[in-house]
């Protein structure tokens, strides 16, 4: 009868206000998780220029950033999984933008590394965290479409920072960037006060230490023989879109700088398109994964991906560059990578949805950080330039992830239930 009723609502009606609530807890965390990352890809160039190292060494910061990830989203899950999703939420935002605002002091190189290096366990912790605590709070009917807004969130943060870029670069420089990372913290406050535990994580708990059932070491639960298959197919799944997505876009601002000379204005103003494109294109994507499941909804946008890299990357037409670079916004850079909050905490139990959900996410870190140094070696080492490198990359990543998927599960209407189920 309550099932009957809540569908006959319409979809906004249907969340309670602590849902609201948790929801704009995570999308803001991952919003300003974005700006704090991807202003880093705006500034490389710069960077290196300043301190007078090769752009490959450069690189390398990007790829310790996302291999940190790793560290800080295990431990994240672990914490979120064992003692609720806020506190490690709160934690994760104050260290990324401490540790984001303290780069922006570096004298020297290895200075900045340290920094930004330390910056990725704030990033990576934010993730499991913020994402179980919004689907585990959101009703069932729209959690793809919500997922799908949540994670195109990151392009609404990468247009910030490419806005910030275009507009405050010439007067602040790459410092200046990087200070403005503190303002994150502000959201701490936010989640304190006015953000609950989801209920199926409170009953979970309860049930874990009533029945005395708990799962101290949520990390080896996955990797035993009834949740193998499903781990591995989703590490597999990651990886490859870690590496479609860096090959699109980590190193495209240093494209435009270095092998097109491009002015600030001129390289932000694609990068701020797609991000746009891709932050609209995710609440379609999150509607199409609740009617025709999560599959598709990844496998579709992976084979669309292909045919428009070529568009962007081998042809110096400016206006050529922009159109079709934001039209792999709904694609390669946006459509198949908004299913992971919703598809992710649907293929995991509770007792183990954060700590799974951050490893697997963030071992694909591991992967994608190879791109950035894998590329600029071959563009600058190897005289190949940035584009061809680049099209390898994105086409490579979108076939093994196809494959990856069609030996995955679909999950599209899966009620998350408090019930112990590895316990």
């Amino acid at each position: 009868m309550a099932m009957a009723e809540a569908a006959q609502l319409p979809w906004w009606k249907e969340p309670t206000k602590d849902q609201w609530l948790a929801w704009v807890a995570a999308w803001l965390g991952w919003t300003l998780d974005a700006f704090d990352f991807t202003i880093f890809l705006l500034i490389m160039l710069p960077i290196s220029q300043e301190f007078n190292v090769p752009l490959t060494a450069v690189t390398i910061v990007f790829t310790l950033t996302l291999w940190m990830r790793l560290v800080g989203a295990t431990a994240a899950g672990w914490f979120a999984d064992r003692m609720g999703r806020k506190t490690p939420l709160m934690i994760s935002i104050a260290w990324y933008s401490a540790c984001n605002f303290i780069a922006g002091f570096s004298p020297t190189f290895l200075f900045l590394l340290v920094f930004r290096t330390l910056l990725g366990i704030g990033m990576g912790a934010e993730w499991p965290a913020g994402a179980a605590l919004a689907m585990e709070s959101w009703p069932i009917r729209s959690r793809g479409f919500m997922g799908g807004v949540l994670q195109s969130s990151w392009g609404l943060g990468a247009l910030l920072s490419s806005a910030a870029y275009g507009l405050l670069y010439d007067a602040i420089g790459w410092r200046g960037l990087l200070w403005m990372g503190i303002l994150p913290a502000l959201l701490i406050v936010y989640i304190r006060f006015f953000v609950k535990e989801p209920e199926i994580w409170v009953e979970n708990r309860r049930l874990q230490r009533t029945q005395r059932r708990e799962v101290r070491t949520p990390l080896f639960s996955i990797f035993k023989r009834a949740m193998l298959g499903n781990t591995l197919t989703a590490c597999w799944w990651m990886a490859s879109a870690f590496v479609v997505g860096y090959s699109i876009g980590a190193l495209f601002p240093t494209y435009l700088q270095k092998d097109l000379g491009l002015s600030a204005g001129l390289v932000a103003l694609p990068v701020m398109l797609q991000s746009l494109v891709f932050f609209l294109s995710g609440t379609l994507w999150g509607w199409l994964a609740d009617r025709i499941g999560r599959r598709w909804a990844i496998i579709i946008p992976a084979l669309l991906t292909i045919p428009v890299a070529p568009a962007y990357l081998l042809t110096q037409d400016y206006s050529m560059i922009v159109v079709f670079f934001a039209l792999q916004g709904a694609f390669g850079a946006g459509g198949m990578h908004v299913q992971y909050p919703a598809y992710l905490a649907e293929r995991f139990p509770t007792e183990v949805r954060a700590t799974a959900s951050g490893f697997v996410y963030h071992q694909g870190a591991i992967f994608g950080g190879l791109v950035g140094p894998v590329l600029a070696y071959l563009a600058t080492d190897w005289h190949l330039g940035f584009a061809i490198p680049m099209l390898i990359g994105t086409t490579v990543g979108c076939v093994s992830l196809v494959v990856a998927i069609l030996y995955s599960p679909e999950t599209r209407g899966k009620v998350l239930q408090a019930e112990l189920s590895l316990a």
